[in-house]
């Protein structure tokens, strides 16, 4: 395959250049940037001196861009409401688009509108769009032109969490998932609240009651459940680079720690980057940081009734990067894990 990367520059395309530069069957053929355009890729992203030394930033303009012949794929790594115009370009001159922002992420537009304050940007786009979590989506995804990419934090929390609603081993009420995630989640800002200073050494919840990540977790949950789920989601920022924790406590209804661990085996046996640990193991980010895989373990509370489920991933990797090439694998037959550890 012929991939471009839009929108480069950033935390989550530095991992995508990184990723697809070495991946053995693609071909990097644009690393687009408004801001470094006309940049050599390897001064902008010095990882890639000696291997990309030749490649210059282009401009990112849609059109011209959706005009190439030599693209097949186009991976936008854009802030939500930007990827959308870019999607449309690139799907109506036949290329497949996979989308690490928001703008297809979510079904429903009213939904898009109240979390992110602004109507959606291509609703009928949106309706030939699909939202792909590898592990967990029906295989008809394959079939549609532009892929959504799920989020960092979802990520965490689905991945445990939504094979147990769907199968009713938990409670679709009182569930409280609290996460903690690395600096890069925000990107690259020069903000004070993100400077050195300001981040070392303290740890803090931000988004909270409302963080617009919500929106796809209830969404996928709800689908999964076939009835409304509500959740308390509690996100943090660590005084770290990279890695999500994610604390996840839910009523277990009855359920026995053993049949927790059986559902997830049955969704999860042949998932390679799903890593099951013992219930006497918690996940750490330190041990998933560069991988795409997704540690989780759980343990029961008897006292309280309540399961208490831990995940970590690597939220440029696994919660971004990683996933949205899983995705190209899956879509185009080849090994899952190529190209990926």
């Amino acid at each position: 395959m012929n991939a471009a990367i839009v929108g480069a520059s950033g935390y989550g395309g530095e991992i995508l250049v990184k990723l697809l530069a070495a991946h053995p069957k693609v071909t990097l053929k644009a690393v687009t940037s408004r801001s470094k355009a006309g940049q050599p890729v390897s001064s902008v992203i010095p990882a890639m001196r000696g291997v990309l030394d030749d490649m210059l930033f282009e401009n990112s303009d849609p059109a011209e861009l959706a005009a190439r012949e030599d693209i097949d794929v186009a991976f936008l790594a854009l802030p939500h409401g930007a990827a959308a115009e870019y999607a449309r370009h690139l799907v109506d001159a036949g290329k497949k688009v996979i989308d690490l922002s928001a703008d297809f992420r979510i079904a429903d537009p009213a939904t898009y509108e109240e979390f992110y304050g602004a109507a959606h940007p291509d609703v009928e786009l949106l309706a030939r769009s699909q939202y792909v979590m590898p592990e967990l989506s029906d295989a008809s995804w394959k079939e549609k032109d532009l892929f959504a990419c799920p989020g960092c934090y979802p990520t965490s929390i689905l991945i445990p969490l939504l094979p147990l609603v769907k199968a009713g081993i938990v409670s679709q009420e009182h569930i409280v998932a609290n996460s903690y995630s690395g600096t890069s989640g925000a990107g690259k800002q020069s903000k004070e609240a993100f400077s050195f200073c300001e981040v070392n050494e303290s740890s803090k919840a931000y988004g909270v009651p409302k963080h617009r990540h919500l929106s796809e977790i209830e969404e996928q949950l709800s689908a999964a459940a076939g009835d409304k789920v509500i959740i308390q989601f509690n996100p943090h920022l660590a005084p770290m680079n990279r890695g999500i924790a994610t604390t996840i406590t839910v009523p277990s209804n009855g359920s026995t720690i053993e049949q927790l661990y059986s559902e997830w085996e049955k969704a999860y046996a042949d998932k390679p980057f799903v890593c099951i640990l013992p219930a006497d193991t918690r996940p750490e980010t330190k041990y998933v940081v560069g991988t795409n895989r997704v540690d989780i373990s759980a343990v029961k509370d008897d006292r309280t009734g309540n399961f208490v489920i831990t995940s970590a991933e690597d939220n440029l990797v696994k919660g971004a990067s990683g996933q949205a090439i899983q995705i190209l694998n899956l879509w185009q037959g080849w090994d899952e894990t190529t190209g990926l550890i």
